[in-house]
């Protein structure tokens, strides 16, 4: 018999009662080390006062007006996001899903007023998440996604994951661009390599396609750059973003230059709620912290100091840990010989919360206020976790 709530997710038998900073608190008190921030949403941490001082003002004024207004919290935001990236404008989406759509819909729409309306595929990599629309499903191409969702849109070619030669072997007369996640994350914390984000540019201009970069959950500050493509030293043509960007409230963006969004014109493309007076508040709080002098270094730092603490849990833990990934506050833990769906539970119930991803991984996306206190809380957690379960065996899925 079917719940009053659809029942679409595999839940834990936990709720949380109020956040402050780093922790949750569940209805009988416990606290908890949030390593997961709502999937890298909660960027901030839980009731930044900044961004509360900034929801509060906005809700006491104005809630919602429709985009056929001017909104001007959204023109200062699109100035910051431009002045501090290389984009040129910015669509305000509600959700990273929304912005998928926002760029497919670019390439696309690109190509058809350039003359070239057959070239509508884009090239994706497998084990991609590109949100839960039919769009960006048939974008991931896995099976565990679309089982079920047939007939797919059409238009997405899914090669390897990092495989240059297979990028360019992809590419026809129909291909439009090339879409990515710098730094994978449901796929299991996987970085594209660095050489290969170069050479995804250069095939793009050798073929005339435009480079899309799927931000959503390796962007805004989590590498210790606003964006995980400048550490490549890589422009794109679009980036998407959502998650951190408003630090917990609904909120997501598409960004281009001014070339690949000249298709973009009015009609062509719309939202209801996005970038309501409410979300561009919070949204500009965010960034007013993001890009305060010295924050992302403190990011950076803080990156490599969970690292090393990993990297030493894995040299204690060989049979366990056999590999630790990611860059900056973006991290994971391969666990071949662990079930993570069964191993976050119990990590969980140890006041730690940290979430499965693909390729047998346990994922980390803590806030970015994270100290060093809280690296080796959580360091602390996981050794008592992995000396349990190599005395009794991993805990079963």
């Amino acid at each position: 018999m079917i719940t009053p709530l659809l029942p679409t997710y595999r839940r834990m038998q936990v709720a949380f009662e109020r956040g402050d900073g780093m922790y949750l608190f569940d209805r009988d008190g416990k606290r908890y080390l949030d390593f997961y921030s709502g999937i890298g949403v909660v960027a901030l941490g839980h009731c930044h006062p900044h961004l509360v001082r900034a929801l509060q003002a906005q809700a006491e004024k104005l809630w919602h007006v429709s985009n056929l207004y001017e909104i001007p919290g959204q023109t200062r935001l699109a100035e910051r996001l431009v002045a501090a990236t290389f984009a040129d404008t910015v669509f305000f989406t509600n959700s990273g899903a929304e912005s998928i759509e926002c760029a497919i819909k670019m390439v696309r729409k690109y190509h058809h007023d350039k003359g070239d309306k057959g070239r509508y595929r884009l090239i994706t990599m497998s084990s991609a998440f590109h949100g839960r629309t039919l769009a960006g499903i048939a974008a991931a191409g896995q099976e565990k996604l679309t089982h079920g969702f047939e007939p797919l849109p059409d238009g997405f070619d899914v090669v390897p994951f990092g495989d240059l030669q297979a990028v360019e072997a992809a590419i026809g007369p129909e291909t439009g661009g090339i879409m990515v996640e710098p730094i994978q994350g449901e796929g299991g914390i996987k970085p594209v390599p660095d050489d290969v984000m170069r050479g995804l540019r250069r095939l793009a201009d050798d073929h005339g396609l435009l480079l899309v970069f799927d931000e959503i959950q390796c962007g805004m500050g989590r590498t210790g750059k606003l964006f995980a493509y400048e550490w490549s030293g890589v422009t794109p043509d679009i980036v998407t973003s959502a998650k951190g960007i408003g630090g917990g409230f609904p909120l997501g963006a598409c960004l281009a230059t001014e070339d690949a969004a000249s298709g973009m014109t009015a009609g062509t493309h719309g939202t209801t709620y996005g970038g309501n007076p409410l979300a561009m508040a919070v949204g500009n709080a965010v960034l007013d912290i993001l890009l305060e002098p010295g924050f992302l270094n403190r990011v950076t730092e803080m990156g490599d100091a969970l690292h090393a603490r990993l990297a030493a849990l894995q040299q204690r833990f060989p049979e366990h840990i056999a590999e630790v990934r990611g860059h900056g506050l973006m991290a994971g833990l391969r666990v071949p010989g662990v079930e993570p769906r069964a191993a976050v539970p119990d990590l969980v119930g140890r006041g730690l919360c940290p979430a499965p991803a693909g390729d047998n991984v346990i994922r980390m996306l803590p806030p970015l206020i994270i100290e060093n206190s809280h690296i080796d809380e959580a360091v602390d957690i996981y050794e008592a976790a992995f000396s349990d379960w190599s005395a009794g065996g991993p805990p079963a899925p």
